[in-house]
């Protein structure tokens, strides 16, 4: 056979085997399109589509008056599907420039030039999933709704909006921490940890369809399952009270260059935390709430701890008040240990209630090291007989149980019952030692700290927290009429004679600690810990509350210079807002023949003020707004025009409250900075002149 004849054979093979490939391709075809096509496209639908979950929005977080501390706001991905079959290239054609300079306006990221190149790019590649703008807002998108292509419906434009929720605190940093946040995995810190069970909501379900690129699109086809929203729950959290306490303690832990600081304050006849503030230094100059030093924070509480060791003794009649102690030139030594007092030189010979009032170190350990050096045990088990070996069980995640040894554990040695009896040794967190002092001025009664007070669900209760006993009484009316005494005592001639309030009295431990930085004494040296706690007014208590403040390093690190300063204008503050605190015979005085300077502002609370408090007053003219002068028998209201119809023009509003103040600038769309405290005295933009809507006005107060 010649090569051309073998040439040939082998190229008609090659051709035989090409149509036999072809006919078997096109066979195949055939059956998977017209045999098994509803098969295939069964399982192509199930491949491609699936039921996803859907989270729930989670509920509200309220302050006492119904604030909002948290709640979840919507956010959306504007995205369109430009291969959707109800959208016509004549459609999108004479909708995309004026669709594309009403995005730009919007919102303001590209022009509108960019937006039309980019939506026609995406119109010539059939995206699916093309992505308009992410995290637009609920306005936002209410509003694109109605721009030309979109205002045509879903599947004529191909619009396509995304929802989520996010979390926001409305308040900013006021007790962000222990109002807590959700992390990306969903787990969460603060009471939105502690209470996830009622926040959180049921899960839903929709159906959704997977893009190239492994993008999920929602598809409605109205067989999923809606989420259920979560329950809200309110706070016990006065959120002016919040500010004043959050204020305070930032000026004193900017004052002194201190690390950190905690302030709480709770209610005595119901364990209701009012406010709560953490603050951290992070730089030379911003303090932050990174951290829930109150309720995690455990640490040796020193000074403080002293009222429980006497109040130990004072129970098993080992200790009176009257007892003296000599206090050894302010130096003891226990065993290879030597304690000394912070007064150089001691107190000689006084008294124990004395030796708290001025916290003696060597005064206290001496009267419990006398007491109870035979039977050590019988301190400790005094101690937690009153409850301070227990976690309050707050339902905040991070609570820490206390530190409290025995003799018979790991630790104890020969100097542990005096160092324990001045605050050594042990370790409590802020809110634990509240816990202790809030039961020493509520008889005894030992209360658990709420933070929650009720949980609803559309505006109707579920469900209600209210007083919860840890200890029905941890001392016998005996000993808590004698430390009360000492704790008066305390401020009244003490350490904390600083803080000696005009109207009322106060009642209270300072604390000063050396604490072991980052855990090691030898290796990074020790830094102090102010502390102040107490309740007030002492002879009716309704409010106590404890500050410490960490690290101290300029102007003092005692308890009463340190801390002493925040409880004092915290307590002012109540009590000067509280007419329920004022004294019979303060109010009384008002309406003496001088009637007190008052400020201006609006009518309804004026007139409600000077009826509670007996001042007699005229009104020369009906008005909103008033203007008060004080004459030598009583107060005239003037009628104050503050412009409502013309939002531009400056109002006046010297001689105002902060309150008032801020309602009527902010409502006339100025934006306000504030400096001072008191009354309005000056306004960086003169009353009657025009300003443009948020512009900013400076007002202080003096």
């Amino acid at each position: 056979m010649s090569d051309r004849t073998q040439l040939k054979a082998r190229a008609n093979i090659v051709y035989l085997l090409m149509v036999l490939f072809a006919l078997a391709i096109a066979v195949k075809l055939f059956t998977i399109q017209l045999v098994e096509g509803d098969k295939w496209r069964a399982k192509a639908e199930h491949v491609s589509t699936a039921y996803r979950t859907v989270q729930p929005d989670r509920g509200h977080i309220y302050s006492e008056d119904g604030r909002l501390l948290a709640t979840s706001v919507p956010e959306y991905d504007v995205r369109m599907d430009m291969a959707s079959n109800a959208l016509t290239d004549e459609l999108f054609r004479a909708n995309i420039d004026s669709l594309s300079w009403h995005l730009a306006n919007l919102f303001g990221d590209r022009t509108a030039a960019e937006y039309k190149r980019d939506l026609t790019d995406a119109r010539k590649r059939r995206d699916r999933y093309f992505l308009v703008k992410r995290k637009a807002d609920h306005a936002q998108v209410q509003e694109l709704r109605q721009f030309p292509l979109y205002r045509e419906g879903r599947y004529k434009s191909g619009l396509v909006t995304e929802k989520r929720t996010v979390r926001v605190r409305p308040f900013g940093r006021l007790a962000s921490r222990t109002v807590g946040y959700v992390l990306r995995d969903s787990s969460a810190i603060g009471l939105e940890g502690g209470y996830d069970n009622w926040l959180k909501g049921t899960t839903g379900r929709r159906l959704e369809r997977r893009l190239t690129g492994g993008v999920w699109m929602p598809m409605d086809e109205g067989d999923g399952v809606d989420p259920v929203p979560g329950s809200d729950i309110h706070t016990t959290i006065d959120i002016n009270l919040q500010d004043v306490a959050d204020a305070a303690l930032e000026k004193q832990l900017r004052h002194h260059g201190a690390q950190y600081g905690t302030v709480v304050v709770m209610e005595v006849a119901t364990g209701y935390v009012k406010a709560i503030s953490n603050l951290t230094r992070v730089n030379d100059s911003v303090y932050v709430e990174s951290l829930n030093h109150a309720i995690g924070g455990a640490t040796e509480p020193g000074s403080t701890f002293k009222l429980a060791s006497l109040m130990v003794g004072l129970e098993d009649g080992l200790i009176k008040p009257t007892d003296t102690v000599d206090t050894r030139r302010g130096r003891v030594r226990y065993h290879d240990r030597e304690m000394v007092d912070s007064h150089e030189g001691g107190y000689g010979r006084i008294t124990v209630q004395r030796a708290l009032e001025v916290s003696a170190n060597t005064g206290i350990s001496l009267a419990v090291y006398k007491a109870y050096q035979k039977d050590p045990k019988r301190f400790v088990e005094g101690l937690k007989r009153m409850g301070l070996h227990q976690p309050t069980g707050v339902m905040v995640p991070g609570e820490p149980v206390p530190t409290l040894r025995g003799p018979a554990e790991k630790g104890w040695s020969g100097v542990s019952l005096p160092w324990m009896s001045i605050g050594y040794e042990v370790a409590l967190t802020p809110l634990q030692v509240l816990t202790f002092y809030n039961a020493v001025a509520n008889d005894g009664r030992m209360l658990q700290p709420q933070f929650v007070s009720r949980i609803t669900r559309n505006g109707r209760t579920v469900e209600e927290f209210g007083p919860k006993v840890m200890n029905e009484r941890i001392a016998s009316e005996a000993t808590l009429a004698a430390v009360h005494d000492m704790l008066v005592g305390v401020v009244d001639s003490g350490t904390a004679i600083n803080l000696k309030a005009a109207h009322f009295k106060i009642a209270g431990k300072t604390g000063t600690a050396q604490i072991a930085r980052n855990g090691s004494y030898k290796e990074h040296g020790i830094s102090y810990q102010a502390s102040f706690v107490g309740y007030f007014p002492a002879d009716a208590p309704k409010y106590s509350c404890i500050v410490v403040v960490n690290g101290p390093t300029t102007s003092g690190y005692y308890g009463n210079v340190v801390a002493g300063p925040i409880f004092k204008e915290i307590a002012d503050k109540i009590y000067s807002n509280r007419l329920e605190l004022q004294q019979p015979t303060q109010l009384a005085a008002a309406t003496g023949p001088r009637t007190p300077v008052s400020m201006s502002g609006y009518a309804g609370d004026l007139r409600t003020v000077f009826t509670a408090l007996h001042v007699p007053y005229e009104t020369s003219a009906e008005g909103e707004w008033v203007t008060t002068e004080a004459e030598d028998s009583t107060v005239v209201l003037k009628h104050r025009v503050i412009p409502s119809d013309a939002l531009d023009l400056v109002p006046n509003v010297m001689g105002m409250g902060l309150r008032d103040a801020l309602y009527i600038l902010e409502n006339c769309g100025l934006r306000v900075r504030v400096q001072g405290s008191g009354m309005v005295r000056r306004q960086s933009l003169p009353p009657g002149t025009r300003a443009r809507q948020g512009s900013t006005i400076l007002i202080e107060l003096t």
